[in-house]
């Protein structure tokens, strides 16, 4: 991959994050994002669900801000994003599983409506409400879905996301 592509992979990356586009990422778009999927399916933030999904925003936030901001002035700019962020992502996939894992699981708990797994569509819900594209979601989701079967299980939703965030270097 060349710099450039390097370049608009992270700029995408990094927007994921910047839920308002103010140009960092703050405690307060892991908050957006988790009002959001409250929002999406219909949970109350006040109910036990709600509190698990804004907690583990707020652990992911930190996650996010413990590997990153490096000025500690509480925000991700892009340049810390690009050289902190994504660089030790890469280096160290499991740190992001660690950071990620509280999150995804509280909104897989909101997500998985009848118990039995994430189903593609509800993969591709939670993906347009964080900002991914309509005509991307659905078939990101379904890809998800190697085995056919229709679910997708924690530990694969969180291997998606890792490799999502993970972009290789340019050089790589």
């Amino acid at each position: 991959m060349d710099s450039a592509e390097y370049e608009r992979k992270i700029a995408s990356r990094f927007a994921t994050f910047d839920q308002d586009g103010n140009g960092y990422i703050d405690r307060q778009d892991f908050s957006a994002a988790a009002k959001a999927v409250l929002a999406e399916f219909g949970t109350a933030p006040r109910s036990e669900k709600g509190q698990a999904v804004f907690a583990g925003a707020e652990a992911f936030w930190q996650g996010m801000a413990g590997i990153a901001d490096v000025d500690g002035d509480q925000r991700v700019t892009r340049q810390e994003f690009i050289t902190g962020a994504a660089k030790r992502l890469r280096d160290n996939p499991q740190r992001f599983a660690e950071i990620a894992r509280p999150f995804l699981r509280a909104v897989i708990a909101v997500v998985d409506g009848d118990g039995g797994g994430v189903t593609p569509a509800e993969a591709a819900r939670v993906l347009r409400v964080l900002g991914t594209p309509a005509e991307v979601a659905g078939p990101v989701a379904a890809a998800l879905d190697a085995d056919g079967e229709g679910r997708l299980s924690e530990d694969g939703l969180l291997a998606a996301f890792a490799s999502y965030c993970g972009v290789e270097a340019p050089d790589a």
